[in-house]
């Protein structure tokens, strides 16, 4: 599929959407969108997988003939006593299996033959996704698609005819196109960016802008003692603790795959039930197995997850890279022990009015010596005073600060303000600061500004080669005393200002323009004068010969 295909697909779906909601709100709307996609990839997938693995083709399901059953549910049939092991071999090359009558093909039949029974067999298919198709369970993954809710309808004919109406059209409208899997997963990517887009503050909650995205990956899959020599050939593990529905995890994955790396398992920690299941959704949908990755639910600044708590060092997980892009200035409550919280008892602890240091310092802890954190957070981490200016002097002091880069306003769905990106690392070679101020480099919108992918370049070259000179109105290597000369101040300006200088003034030239001006007066005065007492009149007042 082309690129312009992809586009034209996920316009289509979102077009089915904006269609089908009706009165429904659009957040709910979207994980029913989402969840049916979702159902769509994980079939086509294990459908191609038995494909392969029994050697039948399979015949149209939705023929008469057929009512609605693909090849494989008639080697179920004919085959009950062999259903055991084809199922453990499944497990095995597939990583998941789904019954015949839950793949969507089967639902898709329902739907277009307008069967009673759609609804409750989606239910039924639904819970077999969470507790049994895969080796571990996905409990809870399609808790937010409440088939029973007035809002699909008041009665279960009502509710069971309008998802016959949205699958129906999503699988037609899905037959024009030849999509592969890969394809389905950048679908979903079109969907949360869409949906984000029209969710206004709560997108924030679980989208990351693409292009942002690409600034964060690009910089931490590049070697971190030396980004210069490109990136690393291999990446352990990495963690996003406000990982929102995944993407900037699957950012980093792809990157380190299209580098020519290999990459580990994926770890990822959302509080929103909503998005931490739209996060694994994610995850499958970009082919990522059920082993090779990890999603928590739970609260991150009370550190609920226990994997993260183990007390042993030689047990403790580090990560080699950790990203993040968590609720700016989110107020929160400190627990009373919290000053002897080992994330936070070298540093200190945030102010309850912004979290944001709470935030780095929780994502800081679990990075090892040699890897590299990327964090976007608001202005005001740079430059607030009060606890915060103590935690920001300890990393600095510390050398942990790398890299300080700002980045235009109005990139986000949910807020305005611009914002900035910190690089930290545990162990650096430069004992400076790298600012790079890119206010100024953006795409206007109508709504929203954007950055091309020259303006991402520039960055992370920027950032991977560490210019000794500075580059004029955008970026300067700024040494420690400088820095604390400014009180620890990080504030980018400071370092690195965008502003056009004034053009000189040539006060000869000046001086000979208005002369010239005033002699031009006075002739059109004189002249003017002379036609006035030809006439009898009074010369005007002004300047005379």
């Amino acid at each position: 599929m082309t690129q312009n295909d992809q586009q034209e697909l996920g316009k289509t779906l979102w077009k089915i959407a904006d269609d089908l909601r009706g009165s429904m709100n659009a957040d709910d709307f979207r994980d029913y969108m989402l969840a049916f996609l979702f159902l769509r990839y994980l079939s086509d997938n294990y459908e191609t997988a038995s494909k392969k693995e029994l050697g039948r083709d399979y015949p149209d399901p939705n023929s008469v003939e057929n009512s609605g059953r693909t090849s494989l549910s008639v080697w179920y049939e004919e085959n009950p006593d062999d259903i055991e092991m084809f199922e453990k071999q499944m497990r095995r090359k597939a990583h998941y299996v789904i019954k015949p009558e839950y793949l969507w093909t089967s639902i898709a039949y329902l739907a277009n033959t307008q069967n009673n029974e759609l609804l409750n067999t989606l239910q039924a298919g639904f819970k077999y996704i969470e507790n049994e198709s895969f080796g571990s369970t996905f409990a809870g993954l399609f808790s937010e698609i409440n088939l029973a809710s007035d809002k699909l309808g008041k009665t279960y004919t009502d509710r069971n005819d309008k998802l016959c109406t949205i699958i129906k059209r999503i699988a037609e409208e899905l037959a024009e196109f030849s999509i592969d899997t890969d394809m389905l997963g950048n679908a979903y990517e079109y969907l949360l960016d869409q949906f984000a887009a029209g969710s206004g503050k709560k997108a924030g909650e679980f989208y990351t802008p693409q292009r942002i995205s690409d600034i964060l990956s690009g910089i931490v899959i590049l070697d971190s003692q030396s980004p210069e020599t490109g990136p690393r050939h291999k990446l352990n593990n990495v963690l996003d603790f406000a990982c929102g529905s995944g993407s900037l995890l699957l950012n980093v994955r792809r990157r380190m795959l299209a580098a020519g790396g290999t990459i580990g398992k994926i770890y990822g920690q959302e509080y929103n039930v909503t998005t931490y299941n739209l996060a694994r959704m994610n995850m499958l949908l970009h082919g990522v197995k059920d082993t090779e990755f990890e999603i928590y639910h739970g609260n991150t600044l009370t550190n609920e997850w226990d994997w993260l708590r183990e007390t042993n060092p030689a047990k403790k997980p580090k990560f080699d890279a950790v990203v993040a892009n968590p609720p700016f200035s989110y107020r929160w409550q400190p627990r009373d022990e919290a000053s002897e919280d080992m994330r936070f008892k070298n540093h200190g602890i945030a102010p309850k009015s912004a979290a944001d240091f709470a935030f780095l310092l929780h994502g800081f802890h679990y990075l090892k010596d040699d890897g590299v954190m990327a964090i976007i957070l608001p202005h005001g981490v740079l430059f607030r005073g009060g606890a915060e200016a103590r935690i920001r002097r300890k990393l600095l002091e510390d050398g942990n600060i790398d890299t300080v880069i700002g980045l235009p306003a109005n990139l986000f769905y949910s807020t305005g303000i611009p914002v900035c990106i910190l690089v930290l690392k545990k162990c650096k070679k430069s004992d400076d600061v790298l600012f790079i101020n890119a206010e100024k480099e953006f795409e206007k919108g109508k709504r929203q500004n954007h950055l091309n992918k020259e303006h991402i370049a520039k960055i992370i070259d920027t950032y991977k080669e560490r210019p000794e000179e500075p580059i004029k109105r955008y970026a300067r290597r700024v040494g420690m005393d400088e820095v604390k000369a400014n009180d620890w101040n990080l504030n980018i300006s400071r370092y690195v200002s965008t502003a056009e200088p004034e053009p000189e003034i040539d006060l000869t030239s000046v001086h000979q323009e208005l002369t010239a001006i005033e002699k031009d007066i006075l002739a059109a005065a004189t002249k003017h004068n002379a036609f006035l007492k030809e006439l009898g009149l009074p010369p005007l007042p002004g300047p005379q010969q």
